[in-house]
């Protein structure tokens, strides 16, 4: 590829993140429906091969974490693709529930080495700590998967039902996705001054220091993956059960996507100078003061409004937040293993999050609801808050700038 190596490593690895995600996690919107009937599953019964996914993706993580450091990022991705197109292919042979919950813990495997976690060490492999911002850029990409594939998995199905469709979708990773990752991605050579700085973490903390500060990074982006996960696929519900019409709520609904995605724009454009703490102290910020805004005003329009405004932006900025949090108190070099390590408690927390809160709304309404994640996103502030305080005291002991 005939291109600057920054821009083939953005390149290839949006492309791949898209085909990754639309074929892996969006695609069942589409084919769901069509694949219930012919095997014997419920809408809901197919639906749990998300959750067998993304919980297999979390359980996975600390061995992926080992591998990257073992092997690198570029032959954890092809290995990935090249398990994807397996997963498909088995997924579009499947008779029996039994054999399609086996494909999505094949997919599953699959994704915990080429989506995500992987995508971004690779980046951080060839970038160091500024990589931060090409992640930003990367994850809106990410966040375009499903308008990308929804029409085109619609278009293939049509033509060509969804057996073959899957096939389609394998051969994309096999064609596509497994050649970028060996071949087009520049090779990890920092050298001098970039690799030493690689190696030092953003601030010297002592072992049991690292063991709170992982801890506290855990902490912080689970809960608030786990309430920004929840409130997604329940977010329509949510807005009914509070008082909006059907117009009104698809049409903040809609809206959702694109202020988050919006989100990961602006830090996208502010992510050299910014502070990761501070950006992920911001994200949930704006999330709990969401939730206390609906919680304290009737849910008239202009408050509805607010809160999807001000829980989109939160949601989008913690999406990166979680992504960079982790180089605000780890090395470069350690990057893969600590974010594939945080992986497993953050997927977990995704998979399950969708039928907790649906069980909240279905039990107490939208105040039970909005109090549970009230008490859980405060939690959250609380642990990054905690994050920042350590990495700022342990910078001043040891007289060098905290690096964000």
């Amino acid at each position: 590829m005939f291109l600057p190596p920054r821009l083939r490593l953005i390149a290839s690895l949006a492309l791949c993140q898209i085909i990754g995600w639309g074929t892996g996690f969006d695609m069942l919107a589409v084919l769901g429906p069509r694949i219930g009937p012919e095997i014997g599953l419920s809408n809901p019964a197919v639906f749990a091969g998300l959750a067998v996914m993304m919980i297999t993706v979390g359980l996975a993580g600390p061995a992926v974490g080992r591998l990257l450091q073992r092997q690198g990022a570029a032959k954890t991705l092809a290995r990935g693709s090249g398990l994807f197109a397996l997963a498909l292919l088995l997924l579009s042979l499947c008779q029996h529930p039994v054999a399609y919950y086996g494909a999505w813990l094949l997919m599953g495997l699959a994704g915990s080495l080429s989506l995500s976690t992987p995508t971004y060490a690779a980046v951080v492999e060839r970038e160091g700590v500024d990589g931060k911002r090409i992640i930003a850029l990367l994850m809106i990409f990410t966040g375009l998967s499903a308008t990308v594939f929804w029409p085109v998995s619609t278009w293939l199905v049509s033509m060509l039902g969804w057996r073959q469709t899957l096939l389609v979708f394998a051969a994309l990773h096999l064609i596509v996705c497994l050649p970028l990752h060996l071949f087009a991605l520049p090779k990890p050579n920092r050298t001098g001054n970039a690799k030493d700085a690689d190696e030092m973490p953003p601030v010297q903390l002592s072992p049991p220091e690292r063991r709170l500060a992982f801890l506290l990074v855990a902490c912080g982006t689970t809960i608030a993956a786990f309430v920004s996960f929840g409130f997604s696929p329940t977010f329509l519900q949510l807005l009914a059960h509070a008082g909006a019409t059907p117009e009104l709520a698809l049409q903040l609904g809609a809206a959702r996507g694109v202020i988050a995605i919006s989100a990961r724009a602006v830090d996208f454009a502010v992510g050299r100078r910014g502070s990761a703490i501070l950006t992920a102290l911001i994200g949930i910020g704006a999330m709990l003061l969401s939730f206390v805004l609906m919680m304290a005003l009737a849910g008239t329009p202009p408050v509805l409004i607010a809160f999807t405004v001000l829980y989109s932006l939160g949601s989008g900025i913690m999406a990166v937040a979680r992504a960079v949090l982790p180089l605000s108190v780890f090395s470069a070099r350690d990057y893969g293993l600590q974010a594939a390590r945080l992986s497993l408690p953050q997927n977990v927390a995704i998979a399950l999050a969708p039928m907790l809160f649906a069980a909240l709304l279905d039990a107490g309404g939208v105040e039970l609801a909005l109090s549970g994640a009230v008490i859980l996103i405060t939690i959250a502030f609380v642990a990054i808050l905690a994050l920042g305080r350590l990495a700022r005291r342990r910078a001043k002991a040891f007289s060098i700038p905290s690096r964000p």
